[in-house]
C-alpha cells in the first residue's frame, strides 16, 4: 500500500523518520509531499495513494475525487474540520483523527496565554495573578481536562461545562460542574474555549455569553476561530472595556480588532497550539500506527465518519 504524507506545513524530521519506520517496517511504501503551494500538486500526489496523512491541510471533495485508490485518511491532530467527512463517506473512505496527541501542547499554550493576558500582554503596568481566580473550561475533553489540571497547579478555582461529560467525571477531574453555559461564563474570570467547530457551535460564542463575564474577564480561544461571532465580539469589546480576547487563531477581522482594541486583544501570528516538537512527533506517529492497524486488522477505533 502507498501511504502519502501531504503537509503544507511539514512534520519535524524526527516525526517523518518515525512515520517512515512504521510504514516501511510494515511493508508499505511512503511518499512525501511537503511545503506544496498549489492544490494541484496535492491532487496529483494523492491520485494513486491508498492512505493519506495530513495536518491542517484541507481534504476537500476535490481531493477525494482525485484519490481513486484511497481507503483511509488520518488527520494528525484532534480537530478535523479540514476533512470533508461526507465526501469520504460517499466514497467509503475511513476518516480518522489522532485525539489526545496534541492535548498537552494546547493546554500549556492556553495557560501561557492566560499569564500573558494577566500581565497586560507584557506592557508596563500592574497586572494580576492567576491564583485565586476562577477558570472556566468550555468543553471538558482531553485538552480541557489538562487545562483544568494545570490551572489547579496555579491555585485557580476550576469550573467546567460540557453536556457530553457527566458531572461525576468533571468532579473526579478536580473541577466543579455548572448547570449551564450561561452559568459558566458568569463565574469565569478566565474562560478557556475547547469546543469543536460544528454546525451547532459555529458563532455560538458572542455578545450574550460574553456580557455575563465578570469585570476584567479574559476569553482564551485555542479551539477554532469559527466558534466566535466576530461581529458580536466587536460589540462586547466596545461596551466592556475591561474584557480581553486572546486567541491562537486569528479572526477574519483581526486587523480591525488590533486597531480598535490594542493590547486588549492578541492573536498568535500562526496557529501554535500543536507547535511543539513533542506534539508534532506524537501526532505523526499515531497517524502512521492507525493506518498500519487499519490495513492489518481493519481497526477503526478513531473513525470519525461512522
Amino acid at each position: 500500500m502507498k501511504v502519502l504524507v501531504a503537509t503544507e506545513k511539514p512534520f519535524a524530521k524526527a516525526a517523518v523518520d518515525g512515520i517512515r519506520g512504521i510504514v516501511e517496517g510494515a511493508g508499505h511504501t511512503l511518499a512525501l509531499l511537503e511545503k506544496y503551494t498549489k492544490v494541484e500538486d496535492l491532487y496529483a500526489a494523492v491520485s494513486d495513494a491508498n492512505a493519506l496523512i495530513v495536518r491542517s491541510d484541507k481534504v476537500t471533495r476535490e481531493v477525494i475525487n482525485s484519490a481513486k485508490n484511497l481507503k483511509i485518511v488520518v488527520r494528525a491532530g484532534a480537530g478535523f474540520d479540514n476533512l470533508d467527512l461526507p465526501a469520504c463517506t460517499e466514497r467509503g473512505i475511513v476518516a480518522m483523527n489522532t485525539p489526545g496527541q496534541n492535548s498537552n501542547a494546547v493546554a500549556e499554550l492556553a495557560i501561557g496565554m492566560m499569564i500573558y493576558a494577566s500581565r497586560n500582554c507584557f506592557t508596563p503596568g500592574t497586572g494580576v495573578e492567576l491564583k485565586g481566580k476562577t477558570l472556566g473550561i468550555h468543553a471538558f475533553g482531553n485538552v480541557g481536562r489538562l487545562v483544568a489540571k494545570l490551572g489547579q497547579g496555579f491555585g485557580m478555582n476550576i469550573v467546567a461545562f460540557d453536556p457530553f461529560v457527566s458531572a461525576e467525571a468533571i468532579r473526579n477531574a478536580g473541577a466543579t460542574p455548572v448547570n449551564s453555559i450561561e452559568e459558566l461564563y458568569e463565574k469565569s474570570n478566565y474562560l478557556s474555549l475547547h469546543i469543536p467547530a460544528t454546525n451547532e457551535t459555529k458563532k455560538s460564542v458572542g455578545y450574550e455569553l460574553m456580557k455575563r463575564m465578570p469585570k476584567g474577564a479574559v476569553l482564551i480561544n485555542t479551539a477554532r476561530k469559527e466558534v466566535i461571532n466576530e461581529e458580536e465580539l466587536v460589540k462586547i469589546l466596545e461596551e466592556r472595556v475591561d474584557i480581553k480576547y486572546i486567541t491562537d487563531i486569528a479572526a477574519d477581522i483581526q486587523a480591525t480588532l488590533n486597531e480598535k482594541f490594542g493590547v486588549r486583544v492578541f492573536a498568535s501570528p500562526k496557529k501554535m497550539g500543536a507547535e511543539t516538537a513533542e506534539a508534532n512527533i506524537n501526532a505523526g506517529l499515531a497517524a502512521a500506527n492507525q493506518i498500519i492497524k487499519f490495513f492489518a486488522t481493519g481497526d477503526k477505533t478513531f473513525q470519525l465518519n461512522k
